[in-house]
């Protein structure tokens, strides 16, 4: 399992398209997942329950994998959620 806090620096934080793309980065992956941000823990393959995050850019998360591609899982959300533009 690896585990990485990390920063949201999209300017817009994740709200709907930001998020629908993020789910869509996690769900390339077969590794479990998840997103904490203070005392909620989601699944990032969930679009609804990273919607009920409502993350503000800036704000500081905990991202865990765990799987046979939990590396690289861990580094293509790491560069979507500092990429300060859109993809």
């Amino acid at each position: 399992m690896v585990t990485k806090k990390m920063t949201i620096n999209i300017p817009t934080g994740l709200e709907a398209r930001p998020v629908a793309i993020l789910v869509q980065v996690a769900s390339q992956y077969d590794s479990s997942i998840y997103i904490e941000c203070e005392e909620k823990k989601v699944n990032a393959k969930s679009i609804m329950g990273m919607m009920s995050l409502g993350l503000p850019a800036g704000e500081e998360i905990i991202v865990s994998a765990n799987g046979k591609d939990e590396e690289a899982a861990i580094q293509n959300i790491e560069k979507y959620l500092s990429s300060e533009s859109q993809q």
